[in-house]
Parts: C-alpha cells; structure tokens; sequence
C-alpha cells in the first residue's frame, strides 16, 4: 500500500448560494494518519470531506495534495461512504474488481482481489451474492473495493452508522487492524465520538454551521494500544462531548424550529 498523502487546506470556505456551511478552514490531514472530522449535525463535516477529495470545489480558500503517489495507485483519493453500493448481480469478488477493470490484466486483478478479500476476512465469501451477506460483511466489501485501487488517501463518510451497535464495535476494531496494516492517510468523518478516540491521530471538532475548527486534539498513540475501556481515551471523549454539546442542542432547535 502507499504510505498516503499529505492533505493541506487553507482558508476553504463554502456557501450553498445564501447559506454559509463552511469558514475558513485550516488543517493539514498528514500522511499515513487518521484524521477524524467531529461535530453537531449540519456543521459541514460532508461537504468538507467533498472538498478534500475533490469532488466540490471551495468558494474560497485551497486544497493543496502533496506527495507522492506509488505506481501501483490506481486512484490517489477514494471514498467509502455509508451506503454499501454493491451490485446485485455480481459476487463479493465481482463488485471488488470491479473498479480494476480496463486498468489491469486479468491475472493482476485476480491477484488484488485475492489480496484485498484476505485483508478484509472476507476469502471465503468471494463467491457470495451481495444479498446472502448481512450489513457489516458488505460495508466490509465496500472497503476491500476501495482498497483494491491502493489508494493514497482514504475518505470514509460515516461508514458504520448505518449499522447495529454490535456490528459497528465489531468492524471498528477491523477498521484499526486494516488502517493500521495499510499506512493509508485516512480521513473520516463520525458522529460517534468513541469512534473518534479509537481511531483518530487528529480529531478535529467543527462548530456549529457555518463550521469552523473549533478545537484539534492529537492522540499520539498507536491505534493497536488503545482500547474501548482506556481512560485516557474516556477523558478525550468525555472532552469532545462538552466541546460539542451546547452546538448539538442548538443545532437541533435550529431544525425543530425550521420552517416546514
């Protein structure tokens, strides 16, 4: 896997015509790190993750990628989202190479399915139709097709919230065997907040919209020492919540208050 990108952004702002969601937003995602993006609902955290990967272009303000990108990188910046978008028609081996296909020979790509299944526990459910498998096995598809292009950067839109707290645990510690193993720079965005501390090297807490930084907080610990239950990462998380609670309680009296 490439040792990642190293993703810079200066003074991005965004505006949906009259409605300012993002303000001068400055932070720099380094290469091989998680970095967690946190805050209350409708503070921008997806339309900044768009900009980072290039899909929405700023009003203002830049977004600088530096680095290199290893030969074998068949696109610098990929998405998993929290919708699984598989095929139906096709099998797990199917829809994983299916984003190598009219890139690579066929033996190459047999070669990268094989390898990116195995990373994900998903071997002997190469052969699977999307529809025998519950939702964690295929958001665990989703991340074995985006790994299969090598990516230098990883931008993850809550891609557990779609699933039962029991399934979310369980793919969250999968998570931090596969980040770890791929050294991949990785940004991701949540609104669980101990997601955040599990994975994140630098948590960055959005304001309420327009958003803007209002804190970064850096957990240098490997990700393979930390656990569910470590008191450290418990103060950070209780932390995190007080930063973000009165902006979460105003923000919904925002929406309950919103003309309908």
């Amino acid at each position: 896997m490439s040792d990642g990108l190293r993703l810079v952004l200066r003074g991005v702002c965004h505006a949906y015509r009259d409605l300012s969601v993002l303000q001068d937003i400055e932070l720099v995602a380094e290469p091989g790190e998680v970095l967690v993006l946190v805050g209350p609902s409708g503070c921008g955290k997806s339309t900044l993750l768009h900009i980072m990967g290039g899909m929405l272009s700023p009003s203002a303000g830049t977004v600088q990628v530096e680095g290199a990108v290893a030969d074998d990188c068949l696109n610098p910046l990929t998405y998993v989202f929290q919708d699984f978008a598989l095929l139906p028609w096709r099998t797990v081996a199917g829809n994983v190479s299916l984003v190598l296909e009219q890139r690579l020979s066929r033996a190459d790509r047999a070669a990268r399915v094989a390898e990116v299944l195995a990373l994900t526990g998903l071997t002997e459910f190469a052969h699977a139709w999307p529809r025998q498998l519950s939702g964690g096995m295929r958001q665990r598809v989703g991340i074995a097709r985006a790994l299969a292009v090598r990516p230098a950067c990883l931008l993850m839109d809550e891609p557990l919230s779609a699933l039962d707290a029991q399934t979310r645990d369980l793919l969250l510690e999968e998570f931090v065997a596969m980040i770890e193993r791929a050294r991949t720079t990785t940004v991701y965005v949540t609104h669980n907040l101990a997601e955040a501390v599990r994975l994140g090297q630098q948590i960055v807490v959005l304001s309420r919209r327009p958003g803007r930084v209002r804190e970064m907080i850096r957990i240098d610990r490997p990700l393979a020492g930390r656990s569910a239950t470590d008191r450290d990462l418990l103060q950070v998380e209780t932390a995190l919540w007080r930063l973000i609670r009165d902006d979460a309680a105003a923000a919904e009296r925002e929406i309950e208050h919103a003309p309908h």
